[in-house]
């Protein structure tokens, strides 16, 4: 059983960042470091807790991947040669650490290059963290940094396959007969349900494959992976990625709280951590100019690199894998662990203020911009729109056919997700792709042309942060916004906005719409 108290501890130091204004997930780190100094290690469960919430994480970002994207040049390109040029770096500062700080564990050369390998990686569970708590996950900069991160953890776990010495078994190429199985994977979901039982096919599916993986001596990780992917074409797959969501977010508590348990390092080894720490400016920088380079917007560019700031919970697991072949002492394990913590510490205000923080330092930024942009950066045009829409889910696509009897086609909604985009405008609604977030997309936009602007997207933080952008813009006409509970409704209201509660207007509708049909 586990201890009460580290759920005690866990609990408090989240709700305290969280009340500070911090994601929690530094809390659960900083939970790791007290649990530590009450005495507490490691334990099978939480280890067992944090492996659960990497394969789910993985599996999950498997059952959204596009692996078109991971083609692009701006996606592999990009990785490629930022890890080229970051690792010589990294280990010319871990040979001048080794001179400059007395006291530091042997380090052979080969580690050396080995720590700055497991370095050069940036955390997937961070950058999915985020993207996921803003409601950004289909944004373009998401899309792109998560494409980056899943060739990052393709090259680890191909290394970490490889520097085992364990030969994949012969009986491997017998997973190529699960293919031919894919199109049946919706009749399989339509025999799941909606309920539990289709979130415990999910579960099955990720340990299934992470397990099949292990048996054949590949990593389990790449097994959950593409589990994931093999499934990502059903018609479920989204319902089966939301009920997954809050089970993978609270294994992934394990992960972060194991990181801080790995306890802290000596003297000389907290100064070479924070050297490290500091030095991790420099990856956002590179990631930045590279982006750019490839004719991407300095804004998708930059909220790229900013969730690609710190180091890498799969750097840890490289760590982990020389120290148990013996290449390296254990205390550089625990040194990596505290720059990886300080990394997250470092990275989430960053990465929490990125759409303020690009708008204050716009004009020093474009000035790095291509004159020629991808074609997924071409600006937008609402056209001569009087209603426009934001976030066409099924509230917004519902409002959306309410509004287009009665505004003589002067109605456009706006989805940040392409494959949605392309579905409604086969369907017959005028749809553009852009990003509600997007500082720039609502300085161009014609205010004056405007009569309402709806604001229905992925949560209730990311609706209150687009009507603050909408309100900063200059745009005074009307603003409606949906609400899930009262507190967000006072919040939308206060704001200035014609706010809608989901649930409590929905017996509402279902009223109107039995008496229209009865009519």
């Amino acid at each position: 059983m586990i201890d009460p108290l580290i759920i005690l501890v866990a609990f408090g130091c989240g709700l305290l960042l969280k009340r500070l204004d911090q994601p929690p997930l530094i809390g659960y780190l900083l939970a790791g470091f007290v649990l530590h100094a009450m005495g507490f290690g490691h334990t099978t469960f939480i280890d067992q807790l944090a492996n659960t919430g990497v394969l789910l994480l993985l599996f999950t970002i498997g059952l959204k991947l596009k692996l078109r994207s991971l083609a692009a040049p701006h996606v592999w390109g990009v990785t490629a040669v930022h890890m080229l040029l970051l690792m010589p770096f990294l280990a010319l500062l871990l040979w001048v650490g080794r001179l400059a700080i007395p006291g530091l564990p042997p380090l052979a050369d080969t580690a050396m290059w080995m720590l700055a390998f497991g370095l050069s990686f940036s955390s997937t569970v961070f950058a999915v963290k985020i993207f996921d708590e803003k409601g950004e996950s289909n944004a373009l900069y998401a899309s792109i940094a998560i494409g980056i991160l899943i060739v990052q953890d393709i090259i680890a776990v191909v290394f970490m396959t490889a520097s085992t010495g364990k030969v994949p078994s012969p009986y491997s190429v017998l997973l190529l007969l699960v293919l031919p199985l894919r199109p049946m994977i919706d009749r399989f979901f339509r025999w799941c349900g909606h309920g539990e039982l289709l979130t415990l096919a999910g579960l099955t599916l990720a340990f299934v494959g992470a397990g099949l993986f292990s048996a054949l001596n590949l990593k389990a990780d790449l097994g959950a992976l593409l589990a994931g992917i093999w499934v990502a074409n059903s018609s479920q797959k989204n319902e089966l990625a939301k009920n997954l969501v809050g089970m993978k977010d609270i294994f992934l508590i394990g992960f972060f709280v194991s990181i801080g348990l790995s306890g802290l390092p000596t003297l000389p080894l907290v100064v070479l951590a924070i050297g490290l720490t500091l030095v991790a400016f420099v990856k956002p920088v590179m990631y930045f100019l590279l982006l750019v380079g490839m004719r991407l917007r300095a804004r998708t560019a930059f909220i790229s690199s900013l969730s690609l700031f710190n180091y890498s919970e799969f750097g840890l697991i490289v760590v982990a894998l020389a120290v148990d072949a013996g290449w390296m002492d254990e205390s550089w394990l625990v040194m990596t662990a505290l720059a990886l913590s300080l990394s997250y510490i470092l990275a989430s205000p960053f990465n929490k203020s990125a759409h303020l923080l690009y708008e204050k330092h716009c004009r020093r930024l474009v000035r790095f911009e291509k004159t020629s942009r991808l074609p997924e950066e071409t600006p937008v045009d609402i056209e001569d729109a009087r209603i426009v829409v934001l976030g066409m889910g099924r509230v917004g696509a519902g409002a959306y056919r309410r509004f287009s009897g009665e505004t003589n086609g002067r109605l456009i909604g706006i989805e940040e997700n392409l494959e949605k985009v392309v579905s409604l405008r086969a369907q017959g609604f005028n749809v553009v792709k852009a990003d509600a977030n997007d500082t720039d997309f609502w300085r161009h936009l014609p205010h004056d042309q405007i009569d309402l602007i709806m604001v229905s997207l992925t949560n209730h933080e990311e609706n209150k942060a687009v009507v603050d952008l909408i309100k900063q813009s200059g745009y005074g006409g009307n603003l409606a916004a949906v609400a899930r509970y009262p507190d967000e409704l006072a919040e939308l209201k206060a704001a200035g906005c014609i706010a809608f509660n989901l649930y409590a207007e929905a017996g509402h509708g279902f009223a109107t719409h039995v008496l229209k049909e009865m009519s």
